[in-house]
């Protein structure tokens, strides 16, 4: 998409973040990284944070900070400013020149299909996967059934409803999977709510601890293993990037690993043979295609070297931009600088649009 002619309009990249999920301050700071990275000669930028009581506002220090310059903005925005109503700002956005909308949303109200559909119903192109794959992304149960029939391999789980939760219901998952486990909501992200138990005590507060985000809990069995990311970018004919190693700072990969102490290492590319680099890759791939997402996304693995070999641990559809974070980290080792893979993210989303249109009655 080339903005460069004279008398075309530049694109307004409108960028999105805040929200109302746990994952807030996570978008507030990816959110400032990524618009360090802009090309203003490129893009127009209109700044929007969503509060955490769901209000939106223009972010007007945020904007003014950048027009400054790049160094001038906070480590983390403020979904703060002017309040304004969700529609009309993007509707009257788009009526100047062509917009693409990045909502940098984690988690829920954000991640799962549900700003996606407010763009949709905008007819706004929009950075990401649609509605039906954030969704299901979303989900970690309804996205390990998605990833079970297509045979592509996880660790063993059991999904359970909140009424589902009884002292017998977590006693025979504990004899099912086995102790240690994993106990996560279903529809959470970077690891809030997440906890490791190696006692059925401990299952129990777990298990309340994660209803309190979600009333869909996976268990799923505890692998001793090593934790592979693969990053992916594209469209149709998406492209995956080397594989990373997290090798955490805590006994598993926190959120406080990730975004307080920085404690966890990140090897890039991972140590991995040709064969075993090339079989991750495609299996991320594989991934993808089965969730049905398109622009981006991270898909996370656990290794068994002599055992079960790469097993999908889970997707994030809009995975964290921060200055840590392994998605644009992977970009980077694979040749792809952080201010091209915006612009390579802002193109899939006109190309998605475009296409979708052709392929739906309006």
């Amino acid at each position: 998409m080339d903005d460069s002619g004279a008398g075309t309009a530049r694109t307004t990249l409108i960028v999105v973040f805040g929200g109302q999920s746990a994952e807030h301050d996570v978008s507030c700071v990816t959110a400032a990284h990524v618009l360090r990275a802009v090309d203003r000669d490129r893009y127009n930028v209109l700044a929007i944070g969503i509060d955490r009581g769901g209000g939106w506002h223009l972010a007007e220090a945020a904007m003014a900070a950048l027009d400054r310059g790049p160094d001038e903005l906070p480590a983390r925005l403020d979904a703060i400013g002017r309040e304004v109503s969700s529609a009309p700002v993007l509707q009257a956005a788009g009526s100047t020149g062509p917009v693409v909308v990045m909502p940098l949303l984690h988690g829920p109200l954000g991640e799962d299909g549900t700003i996606q559909g407010l763009l949709e119903l905008l007819d706004l192109p929009y950075v990401g996967t649609g509605v039906l794959g954030s969704a299901v992304g979303m989900d970690k149960a309804m996205a390990k059934n998605v990833l079970s029939s297509f045979g592509i391999p996880q660790p063993r789980f059991v999904a359970l409803r909140e009424h589902e939760v009884t002292p017998s219901r977590l006693e025979e998952v504990a004899t099912s999977l086995g102790l240690p486990l994993f106990v996560k909501p279903a529809n959470m992200g970077s690891s809030v709510g997440v906890a490791k138990v190696s006692t059925t005590e401990e299952f129990a507060v777990a298990a309340r601890t994660a209803l309190a985000y979600d009333e869909w809990i996976v268990c799923e069995e505890a692998i001793v293993g090593r934790e592979i990311e693969v990053a992916v970018l594209g469209n149709i004919d998406p492209e995956a990037s080397v594989a990373g190693e997290i090798i955490p700072g805590n006994d598993f990969y926190d959120y406080e690993d990730k975004y307080v102490t920085d404690g966890a290492s990140l090897v890039i590319p991972a140590d991995l043979d040709d064969v075993r680099g090339a079989e991750v890759r495609a299996l991320a791939l594989r991934v993808f295609a089965a969730l049905r997402c398109e622009g981006l996304a991270r898909v996370d693995f656990f290794y068994e070297p002599e055992g079960r070999g790469f097993l999908c641990n889970e997707v994030n559809t809009m995975p964290g931009f921060t200055p840590i974070s392994m998605y644009p980290k992977l970009w980077q080792a694979s040749g792809v600088s952080y201010p091209e893979l915006v612009d390579r993210l802002v193109n899939l989303a006109v190309e998605r649009h475009s296409r979708r249109r052709r392929n739906t009655a309006r």
